[in-house]
């Protein structure tokens, strides 16, 4: 099977990418760690030696660079990442998650059979880098912020579980006080229906008044807030560490810790994938440890009776 170029493909892929409305943030930092991947592959397949990163770094994309690889290469391109300096997990998932849906575009053009990323398994994240806060965390934030204004935006994203991108982007009228859902527009300009609580909605009330529509939240020129307003909000108020994302991650852990629903709180995080999901979820020490009791032989009633 003729499987074509990188140099080929990758434009096509972002062309893909820009008709479904992905924003040129995202479409730059597809569009890098693609070509980037590029220049390795042919690099590894035409070098005789260890590759140079500064040789790899300034190497133009070359055009017959085949877009086919296996999961070997993807594999050996973490480890050229790696060496000699300290990526975080996270880093090297968005990587694996860049490629996976350029093959994934790839086979919808019937350019390849298979997707070699799923073979690999995918780098570990460290606790401290999944740190977030539990309910009664943050509870105690909230009541520690004076502003009813910075109050609600952080109370809005762990209400709710939205993006950064997604509460700054709400507008009066994409709130439904009666059903008490939030209409946000997602990723890859997808719009989904998010659940709010009673007194947040009261809040929420409280700082609209009389307007009908309009940004829910003012920044400059009477545009919508910017994410930089919401950072510099936690920066002010947060415990060190503590970002907007991680107050999305402790939504998604308490929800799942609750109900034990994943497909929800996928749907409800907005979610292409349940394999994104996944990272957020944590299983509760309690609910651990009264397995452990009532099921494990050892620690069962019968067992420690004596009987079989």
């Amino acid at each position: 099977m003729d499987t074509g170029y990188f140099s080929e493909w990758i434009p096509r892929f972002i062309q893909y990418l820009k008709m479904r409305n992905y924003s040129a943030k995202t479409l730059s930092s597809y569009n890098h760690t693609l070509t980037r991947f590029g220049h390795y592959i042919w690099l590894s397949r035409n070098s005789s030696g260890d590759i140079s990163r500064a040789w790899f770094k300034h190497e133009p994309l070359r055009l017959e660079t085949g877009a086919q690889v296996s999961s070997i290469e993807i594999t050996d391109y973490l480890s050229f990442l790696t060496r000699g300096r300290d990526y975080h997990a996270t880093t090297l998932n968005r990587i694996l998650s860049s490629l996976s849906s350029f093959y994934r575009f790839l086979i919808m053009q019937d350019i390849i059979q298979a997707n070699p990323v799923p073979r690999i398994d995918r780098p570990r994240v460290k606790e401290k880098e999944l740190r977030y806060l539990k309910h009664s965390q943050v509870i105690r934030l909230l009541r520690s912020i004076p502003d009813p204004r910075d109050r609600l935006i952080i109370r809005i994203i762990y209400a709710t579980g939205v993006r950064v991108s997604e509460l700054c982007s709400i507008n009066v009228e994409d709130i439904d006080m009666d059903d008490q859902m939030i209409r946000v527009k997602g990723k890859g300009g997808k719009f989904r229906m998010v659940f709010i609580d009673d007194e947040t909605l009261v809040d929420i009330d409280e700082a609209v008044g009389n307007r009908l529509s309009g940004p829910l939240f003012y920044g400059q020129q009477g545009k919508n807030i910017s994410p930089r307003t919401v950072q510099h909000i936690f920066t002010k108020y947060a415990p060190a560490g503590i970002t907007p994302h991680k107050i999305r991650h402790s939504y998604a852990s308490e929800l799942y810790r609750r109900s034990k629903n994943l497909r929800v709180v996928q749907e409800n995080l907005g979610h292409a994938s349940i394999k994104t999901t996944e990272v957020y979820l944590h299983t509760d020490l309690d609910e651990r440890r009264k397995v452990y009791r009532d099921f494990f032989p050892l620690s069962t009633h019968d067992q420690r009776s004596g009987n079989e």
